[in-house]
């Protein structure tokens, strides 16, 4: 087949699809809010002076703002202790005016990321990094998922990219990205929380390059979040196959001199071969903003509690 004659791929628009979430999610807060309930409100907690969580945190509070949502974000120096941390918290958890709560990471390294993500409320956390709520996720039921791993979810959704019986590679195994995106990919389709019933092969830093050519080529969809500049190249992928860009990698443009952001896809080559793709920056970036809206939604409607933790939530506020 003559490869020229080949239309190249839909570059799939996060930032479209985001739009359209944040649509949704902004007319979900005024209902809830004409129907008399208080406006949902966010805490970001920023530790230290990372400029791209600055970046991130900001990203987060103007879509808030943008679709209703009040919030605030609460600075903290690098030097704060983790017992400090632990106590604003638990301010925070037990202020029945904070719908979501989200510690933005990474935290400096004299703090443990686990103890803290397991020390806010589940029914708060909005990031869905709690054990219980990353347990949830793995037993099929529904939950507050993680925001990145749920805009790739959407995006594959929205696009109308089939998973039942599809052959899916994710590169990259992280617990936060990774993981929860094999997860939502190769579960039941008939659970509480419906899967994709797709066919995941999970790759890593210890998957052989040939090995994971292998893989690769055989897939519908690949999902690259492993933070590796063109770790897909264009001989890697099967013509048609989808390919969703998670990587936000910092690359030295020499031509200009400047920083520019990539994923882990190289966009000009795979593009000639795929059916779909997502851009970096534009793809996934805005998707995770916008179901961190739908989080945060969901936790003001206190929909994740059992009705026991809700009579306690009413008693204490």
């Amino acid at each position: 087949k003559c490869i020229k004659c080949r239309q190249e791929a839909v570059v799939i628009s996060g930032r479209k699809l985001a739009r359209q979430i944040r649509e949704e999610a902004r007319a979900d807060v005024e209902q809830w809010v004409s129907s008399g309930n208080r406006r949902p409100h966010l805490s970001v907690v920023l530790v230290g002076d990372h400029a791209a969580s600055h970046s991130y945190v900001l990203n987060k509070t103007r879509a808030a703002a943008d679709v209703g949502i009040s919030s605030e974000t609460i600075l903290k120096p690098s030097c704060i202790s983790e017992d400090e941390l632990m106590d604003l918290i638990y301010k925070l958890n037990t202020d029945h005016r904070v719908d979501g709560l989200l510690v933005q990471l990474p935290l400096p390294d004299h703090i443990d990321e686990r103890r803290i993500c397991n020390a806010v409320s589940p029914g708060k956390d909005v990031d869905g990094f709690h054990v219980v709520n990353v347990g949830r996720m793995c037993l099929d039921q529904s939950t507050m998922l993680p925001a990145t791993p749920w805009g790739v979810w959407e995006i594959i959704k929205r696009t109308g990219i089939p998973t039942l019986g599809k052959n899916v590679v994710v590169a990259g195994r992280s617990k936060n990205v990774g993981m929860p995106i094999a997860m939502l990919l190769h579960t039941d389709g008939r659970h509480e929380r419906p899967g994709g019933d797709a066919t995941v092969t999970i790759s890593h830093r210890y998957t052989p390059k040939d090995q994971l050519c292998q893989h690769t080529r055989i897939a519908d969809i690949v999902v690259a979040a492993a933070g590796i500049p063109n770790l897909i190249t264009a001989d890697m992928i099967k013509e048609g196959a989808a390919v969703i860009d998670v990587g936000i990698n910092r690359v030295h443009d020499p031509v200009t001199g400047k920083d520019r952001l990539v994923g882990d896809v190289d966009f000009e080559g795979v593009r000639q071969k795929a059916s779909f793709i997502t851009p970096v920056p534009g793809g996934v970036g805005p998707m995770t903003v916008a179901m961190l809206m739908k989080n945060t939604i969901k936790a003001a409607k206190n929909l994740l509690l059992t009705p026991s933790e809700r009579i306690r939530m009413v008693a204490s506020s």
